[in-house]
């Protein structure tokens, strides 16, 4: 099995940053993707940002020029860096990791924007 472990989270005031990490460990052979996704109560969960192997990211429009993704495939490793952040951005952010075959999900990391 795969065990996906974020760290960063927190609480932050609106136009401040933060920097989120997700390190996958465990039966890996390969990663096709690795990426965050959020969900507000209430709320479905939404893809922030994703990125392959590769390189290519996808992400969604209402953070583009705000939160930055970024990979090191040596280490399985994902980051997410939110400048700018807004109370909106609040939410409990998951990272995920698609091995082809099978997606995998940390537990979650609070992200909490004050007005």
């Amino acid at each position: 099995q795969v065990q996906l472990v974020e760290s960063g989270g927190g609480l932050v005031q609106a136009g401040g940053s933060l920097r989120l990490s997700c390190a996958a460990s465990g039966s890996i052979f390969s990663i096709n993707a690795m990426g965050w996704y959020r969900q507000a109560p209430g709320k479905q969960r939404e893809l922030v940002e994703a990125i392959t192997s590769g390189g290519s990211t996808n992400y969604a429009d209402s953070v583009k020029g705000r939160f930055t993704i970024s990979r090191d495939n040596a280490k399985n490793t994902v980051y997410l860096q939110m400048n700018s952040l807004k109370p909106e951005d609040t939410a409990v952010y998951y990272c995920n990791a698609d091995l082809y075959l099978m997606d995998y999900w940390g537990k979650g990391t609070l992200v909490t924007v004050s007005s």
